[in-house]
This record gives C-alpha cells, sequence and structure tokens, in this order.
C-alpha cells in the first residue's frame, strides 16, 4: 500500500509540474507581444528569429500531427514508465545501506551473546542486508544449528531479492509496446496516406510528404520512450545486482561469525 501511494504521488507531482511549466510558458508568450508593441520594427534577420516557435510548442504541434491517439498511449507509457522507475530508484536507494557498518554490529552482539538485542537492533534498521542479519539472530536465539541457519538465510535473501526487482517487469512491458504502438501507429498513417492518394487519384509529392510524416512521428515518439525507459532500466538492474551481491557477501560473513563465535 505504501509503494502505491508513492506510485500515485510521483504520478500526481509530474502532472502538477508539467501543468506549471505549461502555464508559465503561455503567459510568457502572451506577455510578449504586449512588451513590445510599440517597439520600431526590426530587421528582417532578426524579426525571422523573433518568429521561432517555441520548444514545448513544437512539440505539443508535432504530438497532434502524430495523431493524438496513438500518440496518448504512448506518452501514458512514459508517464507510468517513469514513475515506476522514479519509485523504485528511491526504494533502492533506501535499501542500499552501509553493509560493512552492519556486519561490524552483527560481530559484536555475536561476540557478546546479546541475541535479543541484536534482534531488536536490526528490526529497526532498512534493508535487505539488515533483514537477513535479523534472521540469523532469531534463528541463533532459537537454538537452530549453523546448516539450519544458513539454509534459512539463503531462502530468506532470495525472497528480499524478489522484492527488490518488484515493478520491473513493468518497465520492460512498457520499453516493448511504446515502439510497438508507434509502428502500429505508422502504419495506420501510412493506409491513411495510400487511401488519399487513392481518393485524389493522383500521386502529389506533397501528399505522399504529407501523410508519410504524420505516419513516422508516432514511431520516432515510440522509440524515444523506449530509450528513456531502457536507460532508467538498466540502471535499476545494475542496483539490484550491487544490493544482491552485498546480500551474498553479509550471508557469507555472518556465517562465519557463527562458526567463529559458536565455538
Amino acid at each position: 500500500m505504501k509503494k502505491f501511494f508513492m506510485f500515485l504521488a510521483v504520478i500526481g507531482l509530474m502532472v502538477v509540474s508539467a501543468q506549471v511549466a505549461s502555464a508559465q510558458n503561455d503567459s510568457a508568450a502572451a506577455a510578449k507581444p504586449a512588451a513590445t508593441e510599440n517597439v520600431a520594427p526590426a530587421p528582417a534577420d532578426q524579426s525571422a528569429a523573433t518568429t521561432d516557435v517555441p520548444l514545448h510548442q513544437s512539440i505539443k504541434k508535432t504530438f497532434i500531427e502524430g495523431g493524438p491517439g496513438f500518440m496518448s498511449t504512448i506518452l501514458l507509457c512514459l508517464i507510468f514508465g517513469l514513475a515506476i522507475c522514479i519509485e523504485r530508484i528511491i526504494t533502492l536507494n533506501l535499501a542500499q545501506g552501509n553493509k560493512k557498518k552492519l556486519l561490524e554490529s552483527a560481530e559484536g552482539y555475536f561476540k557478546n551473546g546479546k541475541l535479543d538485542e541484536g534482534v531488536e537492533y536490526f528490526k529497526g534498521k532498512r534493508g535487505p542486508v539488515a533483514s537477513i542479519i535479523e534472521q540469523a539472530f532469531i534463528r541463533k536465539r532459537d537454538g537452530q544449528s549453523i546448516d539450519e541457519i544458513e539454509k534459512a538465510i539463503g531462502s530468506y535473501g532470495a525472497v528480499e531479492m524478489g522484492g527488490l526487482e518488484n515493478g520491473l517487469s513493468w518497465i520492460t512491458l512498457f520499453i516493448g509496446i511504446a515502439p510497438m504502438l508507434g509502428f502500429m501507429g505508422t502504419v495506420v498513417g501510412l493506409i491513411q496516406a495510400f487511401s488519399a492518394i487513392e481518393i485524389a487519384g493522383d500521386i502529389s509529392p506533397a501528399l505522399v510528404a504529407s501523410g508519410m510524416k504524420v505516419a513516422l512521428i508516432t514511431t520516432v515518439g515510440g522509440l524515444i520512450v523506449a530509450i528513456i525507459l531502457q536507460l532508467l532500466y538498466n540502471y535499476l538492474i545494475s542496483k539490484v545486482d550491487n544490493i544482491v551481491m552485498d546480500m551474498e557477501d553479509s550471508s557469507v560473513s555472518l556465517v562465519d561469525m557463527l562458526v567463529k563465535y559458536s565455538k
């Protein structure tokens, strides 16, 4: 439930930020003619420079030319994919604790035989490494053997690894769907272009070029979304791999501690 509310908060923040930026750009564009109303005419080259279309208006125009239907679905893939990526980045950064410090604390509790205090200490810590150490303390306190504790740590580590990879499958889904939607929009656009040529009864270069331009916009949009999400996905995979390596290293160190202080 906490992750769900974080997911909604990220989406809301992105929507509000986009609306605020759009409102600021629109107000600036509306105020610009009024401020320059009594200014003398500029030279031809300067007047041509001042008529350049702003970036957000150019993107908006391209979005409409590509077709609101397909472009909206591609935009939704980007929004939901970015929301999941941001949520995963925050979660993984919080989960990656100080492994060295945690192991030093665990060794101190094992050395002094303070198993109950160790359980309480690591219960309040965040991250899968702290959770694995907590399970080792619980099972050691319950009198389990070293082999049983080692198997339990391995099983619990697999569960924690599954939690780290939670949501990554949705990102791969959006990475695959966005280009497909773009290609579908291109095919639909080409069909419409050929239909227009059939109705006109003549192959006009302008008519063909216009249809091809509109058809290819959706492909470009889908590929851009896929590239952005793919980069973020690879970053998340590297974060998960680093945390898993910390978990495996901590598990080995815990078993060595148990063997050492059980004697």
